[in-house]
């Protein structure tokens, strides 16, 4: 990808594929901008320990109609982890500085998978005339269930001994439990998680992003009750999407999401396990934009 060109200025017909690197609130974050500028704009927000390659199927499809931006969250991915307390505002808040930075200050399509999903969430409960609408992909925040894995992380000392493990094993052990298919765990998804692991904030964040959103009961309710409450009282337009199969946050969450938010669509993919947007990237892609093109209409 090329250098950060956020103060570029494209023409009414032009495509970008922007990319690289650009200073929001003092550290160094990795961010990706692609399609007409004029377009209607969508961002595109990751999982816990992810990184903007989740939503690889997705750029070229929308691009053509949309400005497509998406961003390493601090600490995750490529990017630098910010100073003080993580937490689910202040996640929110970095997204919101990182549009601001980029010039983009339109109502978005905000697509969000795992924790993107609450952290798009969390953005329209602090700015909602900045969100157009929600698209949330196994979204974290609709039922205390979560993998042992991130409950144990939860506690702190046990789970920074577990992470000390930087192999290959347990990147693959990793990477096996977010697919249904385990061809999708492929050498050089390996390669990237191992990568990704080596971003020197990456543990302390994990830890500490983890330790914010549950216990090893689980997620917390106190948060998750009350944003949901807040955007479910906003009625965006919402599109609510599960695999069947996910070992991270189970579709059983998805009926929960149904109460909460009567006036969202949903839709459950079989055979697939938390990332739908991988595992059945054409039917996954196929349906956001008619979601979107629905809004937009």
């Amino acid at each position: 990808m090329s250098g950060a060109r956020a103060g570029h200025a494209s023409g009414p017909a032009e495509s970008r594929h922007d990319g690289g690197y650009l200073r929001v609130d003092g550290i160094r974050v990795r961010f990706r901008d692609e399609g007409a500028r004029e377009k209607p704009p969508v961002l595109l927000l990751h999982g816990i320990g992810r990184s903007l390659e989740d939503w690889e199927g997705l750029y070229g499809r929308l691009a053509p109609d949309h400005r497509v931006i998406s961003v390493d969250l601090p600490g995750f991915g490529l990017s630098e982890r910010t100073r003080g307390r993580y937490s689910m505002e202040s996640m929110a808040r970095f997204v919101l500085a990182a549009l601001d930075t980029l010039g983009e200050h339109r109502p978005l399509h905000l697509v969000g998978n795992s924790l993107g999903g609450a952290v798009a969430m969390k953005v329209s409960a602090l700015a909602p005339q900045r969100v157009r609408s929600l698209v949330l992909v196994n979204s974290a925040g609709f039922g205390r269930e979560v993998t042992l894995a991130l409950r144990i992380l939860a506690i702190t000392p046990v789970g920074r001994r577990l992470m000390k493990d930087k192999s290959r094993k347990a990147a693959y052990r990793t990477e096996r439990a977010l697919f249904y298919d385990r061809r999708f765990v492929t050498e050089e998804r390996l390669d990237h998680a191992q990568a990704v692991g080596a971003n020197p904030g990456h543990d302390d964040v994990l830890l500490a992003v983890a330790r914010h959103l549950g216990t090893l009961s689980g997620v917390r309710r106190r948060w998750r009750t009350r944003l949901l409450r807040t955007v479910a009282a906003q009625r965006k337009p919402t599109l609510v999407v599960w695999g069947d199969e996910d070992r991270v946050l189970p579709a059983s969450h998805l009926k929960h999401a149904r109460t909460v938010f009567p006036h969202a669509e949903f839709h459950l993919f079989e055979k697939c396990g938390h990332m739908p947007q991988i595992e059945r990237e054409e039917e996954f892609d196929a349906l956001v934009r008619r979601f979107i093109r629905g809004v937009e209409d």
